[in-house]
């Protein structure tokens, strides 16, 4: 091996292990997740990496992942890019973004299936963004683009 080659390998180790992985999910596993009696209140953006309006309020999420970090607060970053999407596309936008939250990818052929067991009311318009925090019987739900202010409202108000 020449040693640039070796060089910009081991450069490029410790940013690789640290890469954000994306986990691949069924509906009924984050319904399961999203049910558990626990004090934690979860902010669950469901977008995609080719709707504008999602990409242009993810720092938000992420703002609020850092704001939020010491407390029970957990951001989950729905993707419903396609599945067959997961390595080409989703992991390298979630990567070159450097997003921290943890990011989960909907992997359900159909999306009318699971949409009004999770909100009768969504239409399957994205951005879309579910608060909820079952010790308070909180449920929240925006279906449209949030700005960080709206966004630190709705999750004070879950709280």
């Amino acid at each position: 091996m020449k040693l640039p080659k070796l060089l910009s390998t081991l450069f490029l180790l410790p940013a690789l292990a640290g890469a954000q992985t994306v986990q691949s999910v069924k509906y009924a596993d984050l319904a399961k997740r999203l049910a558990q009696p626990s004090d934690t209140t979860y902010v669950v953006n469901f977008w995609a990496t080719w709707c504008a309006p999602c990409i242009k309020e993810l720092p938000s999420f992420e703002q609020l992942n850092a704001d939020y970090a010491n407390k029970k607060v957990k951001v989950l970053l729905v993707s419903m890019d396609t599945p067959t999407l997961l390595d080409k596309k989703v992991v390298p936008f979630v990567q070159k973004r450097g997003l921290k939250s943890e990011v989960l990818l909907m992997n359900e052929p159909d999306p009318n299936a699971w949409l009004t067991k999770l909100d009768k009311k969504w239409s399957g318009a994205i951005p879309y963004t579910l608060i909820v925090n079952n010790k308070k019987n909180q449920r929240t739900t925006f279906e449209k683009e949030l700005t960080q202010a709206e966004l630190t409202a709705a999750v004070q108000k879950a709280l």
